[in-house]
């Protein structure tokens, strides 16, 4: 993609990808089954808010579901679109990707999920997004 003439091209954040997409669900628990039951997710982590999100993975593909309350951010109170994730292979990128969206005046929210570090943030239109990193410093 090229800038158009007289528009300065601005940096690109290093992502690797979606991470994940995060649901909102009317019950975690039914619809974890019904992903693992139907097509074949392998459940993989409950988190550490009273097992909230639940991840689950169908090969590159990783699901976050979340309750349709009680979620520990916000989330639309019917069954949907939560927020979408990219991936930040290293702590590296992921400070870098912070950076940038400091430089373009983009508030953010940091969070420290234990197994991954996350900048929540909204796209133009109000979409919560989301760069999550699972390269995090060691806790020993």
């Amino acid at each position: 993609m090229h800038a158009a003439a007289g528009v300065s091209k601005l940096a690109v954040m290093r992502l690797i990808g979606i991470d994940h997409v995060a649901l909102s669900c009317a019950s975690v628990e039914a619809t974890k089954a019904w992903y693992v039951d139907v097509l074949g997710f392998e459940h993989v982590f409950a988190g550490e808010l009273g097992g909230v999100p639940v991840f689950l993975k169908l090969g590159a593909t990783s699901l976050a579901l979340f309750p349709l309350r009680g979620a520990p951010q916000p989330a639309p109170q019917r069954p949907g679109f939560n927020h979408l994730a990219f991936n930040a292979a290293t702590q590296a990128e992921f400070a870098e990707a912070q950076a940038e969206l400091t430089k373009r005046g983009i508030e953010f929210a940091f969070q420290d999920h234990g197994i991954s570090h996350s900048t929540y943030f909204d796209d133009p239109d109000g979409r919560p997004l989301e760069i999550t990193t699972y390269d995090v410093p060691s806790r020993l």
